[in-house]
């Protein structure tokens, strides 16, 4: 618990990284349909040829999510790590209902690839190979849609009860 109370602290230290702000419905919206756009550029990629674009489209659509959960609850994030780290710490604090495993599949796509969603999207994204095997693809498609549903269902922004 500690480590990620220091991880939350580093975060925040200076307002560089993440800053704490007064919670903002209007922006959390906002990212939900950002997730959205994300998701239809994701599946027209993915059939125009273009799975590079479609990897990164699919990841920016979970972080947009991770986003609007932040600015619900009180952050602005400038920072990958931050976001998924925050993330973490409420769920440890039992302030807001979202799947651990959701979050782990963000950053550990192991299971898959040996690289997390973010690395994959960084491999993608700044590398020069374009094609991607089309099971990792359709799954981390189909996962970034289960992740966006379920953050734009309002009860992942609330504490816990019981």
């Amino acid at each position: 618990m500690q480590n990620l109370k220091d991880k939350l602290n580093w975060c925040l230290a200076k307002g560089k990284r993440m800053k704490a702000i007064p919670p903002n419905i209007q922006l959390s919206k906002e990212h939900i349909e950002k997730a959205k756009h994300n998701l239809k550029a994701a599946d027209y990629n993915m059939q125009g040829g273009f799975d590079d674009w479609a990897v990164s489209q699919a990841y920016y659509a979970m972080y947009h999510s991770l986003l609007a959960i932040l600015f619900r609850k009180g952050f602005e994030s400038k920072n990958h790590e931050c976001t998924i780290n925050v993330i973490e710490y409420l769920i440890e604090m039992k302030q807001i209902d979202f799947g651990r495993e959701d979050l782990m599949f963000i950053r550990a796509t192991e299971q898959m690839t040996g690289k997390d969603a973010k690395s994959l999207r960084e491999e993608f994204q700044y590398g020069t190979e374009t094609k991607v095997n089309k099971m990792i693809l359709q799954n981390l498609i189909h996962k970034s849609k289960e992740i966006v549903e379920k953050v734009d269902d309002l009860k992942y922004f609330f504490v816990i009860e019981g």
